[in-house]
């Protein structure tokens, strides 16, 4: 049969198909279960529904992922108190963009591991989440700092994400509740906490709404999904004490810039790695401050004088490989 109609008018219909499907298919990438270069692996496992939630057991905290921290102008103080948590928001996961990349506490992220990242909880430490439109329920353990995006309270892993069915969605409905010690050592590690779910508290735990990173990648933290693939760090030379005639810089206004990234995901991540070997004096803290040109600035500090932070520079550039540079406020 003749095809009916001119070649142009034909033409001008597949343009416009092909248009819509491509809307269609960016849409799906913005609203679906994860972002750009982020999600599943091509070929995952076959028996992921067989994996075993983690098995809390008793650890010590780890040094540095439980300092406090700053993203993009909200600080997080890390709860080593010990008291309870229990508390309800969404949830979102990450997958294999960090597959095998550090979190926070310097072990290498399992998208098929039962672990999780939250913003203050102790790291290591283990909870219990529960999807709350299905009650499905996970054990996981907390190895990494995130997210920081939307008021969310958790990261799951990818494998957690599917047991918790939460892949398709991209984020649910969760209640996470905190294992503690004690429950550990008497064995009732798997009975849930008696208190209802309350909303999270935006004066503890909440995230503010930022610009999309991630786990600092973490550090930091820290670790959210949803970032642009990571550019090479942009690092600046160690800069030497100034001479005694020099002027001295004022007390407490010298800081440490350990780099600036276009990606945020990529300075959570030196910020959070950067955490573990931070001095332990007052008032010293790892920041990710949005800067000029929308580069996220990494620094620590602010320490008493020039020659305090230079003392602290060689730890950093050994332990990260970037070279830090003393800087004013």
């Amino acid at each position: 049969m003749r095809p009916t109609g001119s070649p142009l008018a034909r033409l001008l219909i597949v343009a416009l198909v092909c248009t819509l499907l491509a809307a269609c298919s960016g849409a799906g990438r913005r609203g679906g279960a994860y972002y750009m270069d982020d999600g599943p692996e091509a070929n995952p496992p076959a028996n992921l529904d067989a994996v075993p939630d983690a098995v809390p057991r008793i650890e010590p905290l780890a040094r540095g992922p439980n300092n406090p921290y700053s993203v993009f102008g909200q600080r997080y103080v890390p709860d080593t108190s010990g008291q309870p948590y229990r508390a309800q928001g969404p949830a979102s996961w990450y997958g294999k963009k960090y597959h095998g990349k550090p979190t926070s506490n310097g072990e290498r992220y399992d998208m098929y591991g039962m672990t999780a990242a939250h913003p203050t909880l102790p790291i290591p430490s283990y909870v219990r989440v529960t999807r709350v439109t299905t009650g499905k329920t996970v054990v996981l353990r907390i190895n990494d700092r995130g997210p920081f995006l939307g008021g969310r309270v958790i990261d799951l892993s990818y494998v957690a994400a599917h047991k918790l069915g939460v892949l398709s969605p991209g984020s649910a409905d969760v209640i996470v509740e905190r294992i503690m010690p004690e429950q550990i050592a008497n064995g009732t590690a798997l009975a849930s906490n008696a208190p209802p779910a309350r909303p999270i508290s935006s004066a503890t735990t909440t995230p503010t709404s930022l610009p999309p990173p991630s786990p600092l990648p973490p550090t930091t933290p820290v670790t959210q999904s949803n970032a642009p693939a990571a550019p090479a760090v942009a690092t600046l030379p160690l800069v030497a004490a100034p001479p005694a005639s020099a002027t001295p810089a004022a007390a407490g206004s010298v800081y440490l810039q350990l780099g600036a990234f276009s990606d945020p995901a990529r300075a959570q991540a030196i910020a959070a790695r950067a955490a573990a070997q931070v001095p332990n004096q007052a008032g010293v803290s790892v920041n990710v401050e949005l800067g000029a040109g929308n580069l996220h600035r990494v620094r620590v500090g602010p320490f008493p004088s020039t020659e305090a932070a230079t003392q602290a520079a060689a730890p950093l550039e050994n332990a990260l490989g970037v070279a830090p540079r003393v800087t004013g406020p």
